[in-house]
């Protein structure tokens, strides 16, 4: 895996790895593969909690595996439920929300993120997040409706006050037109 401007998921990570504080909440919006999740539990410590949501089985399943060869099952709830319903399972305060949105990688590729229901997920994680906290999503654009979802998403965190969030977007420029968007939301307070 690259670990360098090329990765998007590195960039979020990054991003995400000086919001999480040892001890408190985090929320994976998109298990998948469980990557994502593995890494907010490190960040976490084994004081912390994260909250992995996915509406697929196979997805959480990875999710528990990797994390249970890891050590890390313990700090994490695992939620069957869509990402848009995270207010219903999280109570804030949460240090970060990260979002990796599209398909699961190596799973049915009709089953992906949407723009109406990610957009609510966003709205929920930025009433989540705590001062200073922060929502990292990376966007995949080159699947049936990838664009769509970016367009909503981008249109949406546009608009935020900028009084009480601060936002960034990240686009590699010498990639494919297809190549993923990483939009970084910081929540005004520290």
């Amino acid at each position: 895996m690259s670990r360098g401007l090329d990765s998007a998921v590195h960039l979020v990570q990054q991003f995400l790895s000086c919001s999480v504080q040892s001890g408190g909440t985090s929320v994976d919006a998109t298990a998948g593969r469980g990557n994502d999740t593995l890494f907010m539990a490190g960040l976490a410590g084994p004081d912390g909690r994260v909250f992995s949501f996915d509406i697929q089985e196979d997805a959480l399943q990875s999710t528990r595996l990797l994390l249970e060869d890891a050590g890390m099952a313990d700090r994490v709830t695992l939620v069957k439920a869509g990402h848009e319903d995270m207010e219903h399972y999280v109570s804030g305060p949460v240090d970060a929300v990260i979002f990796n949105l599209g398909y699961l990688p190596g799973g049915e590729h009709s089953f992906i993120t949407r723009p109406d229901t990610t957009v609510r997920a966003l709205q929920s994680a930025l009433r989540l997040l705590r001062p200073g906290g922060r929502v990292a999503l990376v966007i995949y654009t080159g699947h049936p409706g990838g664009m769509e979802e970016y367009e909503a998403v981008e249109k949406m965190s546009t608009g935020l006050d900028n009084a009480l969030f601060s936002v960034i977007k990240i686009v590699v420029l010498n990639r494919a037109a297809i190549a993923p968007v990483v939009i970084v939301v910081e929540k005004a307070g520290s």
